[in-house]
């Protein structure tokens, strides 16, 4: 398993677009768990709902976590995707 901790930039957070993206990734890597950690809340990745039950605005910081055999790419393409503002700006 690998993590990494990230800080929203966008201004919209992780609302329904963005959202999407995320799990959209996510779920190209089929053997691959994807987990997000924030406050003590862990949420499946690869959940729409529970992505969006985060409810994380900017400057939320969050914690990927990733297990599997594709886990490093995996986590770049997410860690990408956040730090590119999810192609929203």
């Amino acid at each position: 398993m690998i993590s990494e901790t990230v800080v929203l930039k966008n201004k919209l957070g992780l609302h329904a677009r963005p959202a999407s993206h995320f799990v959209k990734i996510a779920s190209k890597f089929k053997d691959t768990t994807v987990e997000i950690a924030r406050g003590g809340e862990i949420i499946n990745g690869k959940s729409i709902l529970g992505v969006m039950m985060l409810a994380a605005g900017q400057g939320a910081e969050l914690e990927i976590r990733v297990d599997g055999p594709q886990e490093k790419n995996c986590l770049e393409e997410l860690i990408e995707l956040i730090n590119n503002r999810f192609y929203e700006e």
